[in-house]
């Protein structure tokens, strides 16, 4: 069993910036990529940035890339999320997951690949 906790989440303006992290414990040599998603209310959960522990290949979404960097600590425990150049769109609960499925299917950063996700830290992003 794994478990990921977030935390790291608040409120700022419009061009500040946060970091989120993500905390794994249990049994986490059998995972092997984490993905950060988000949900903003109404809509559907995005993948917005993945990391391939073992070598720390990285990949993110289109409305983040250039703006988000997804890092993990040298014992590969903790998984960071640096936002910067926030947005109020970037407004929604985030949310990390984990997997064991191949590169191929985790790098599309659909929610459905994932099977271990923490509970969800809020980010509020005011104009």
């Amino acid at each position: 069993q794994v478990q990921l906790v977030e935390s790291g989440g608040g409120s700022v303006q419009a061009g500040g910036s946060l970091r989120l992290s993500c905390a794994a414990s249990g049994d986490t040599d059998s995972i092997t990529h984490i993905t950060w998603f988000r949900q903003a209310p109404g809509k559907g959960r995005e993948g917005v940035a993945l990391i391939y522990r073992r070598l720390g290949t990285t990949a993110y979404a289109n409305s983040v890339k250039g703006r988000f960097t997804i890092s993990q600590d040298n014992a590969k425990i903790t998984v960071y999320l640096q936002m910067n150049s926030l947005k109020p769109e970037d407004t929604a609960m985030y949310y990390c997951a984990g997997t064991d499925k191949p590169n191929w299917l985790a790098f599309q950063l659909q929610e459905t690949a994932y099977y271990y996700w923490g509970q969800g830290t809020q980010v509020t992003v005011s104009s």
